[in-house]
């Protein structure tokens, strides 16, 4: 089993939003807030562009994406500092 480097939430953070600036469906706003230690699981949260009723809008689908890119690459590598 691989070991994960324990991290603090703000370099995990700081470290997400680069990958996120240099992903290839960036867009400005694009941002993550949060971050969340689910089991083995690293949870990303930010903004989610919902529409005025509420639902996802255009952009939703992307931050989604995103958000579980960065939980595919992170997680394997770090693990939050309780």
């Amino acid at each position: 089993m691989n070991q994960t480097e324990a991290v603090d939430k703000a370099t995990l953070l700081l470290k997400a939003n680069e990958m996120i600036a240099q992903h290839e469906h960036y867009f400005e706003g694009l941002t993550a807030t949060d971050v969340e230690q689910k089991g083995d699981v690293l949870v990303f949260r930010g903004e989610y562009f919902l529409d005025e009723q509420g639902l996802p809008g255009e952009k939703s689908t992307v931050v989604f994406n995103v958000f579980k890119f960065l939980a595919v690459e992170l997680s394997p590598r770090y693990h939050l500092i309780k």
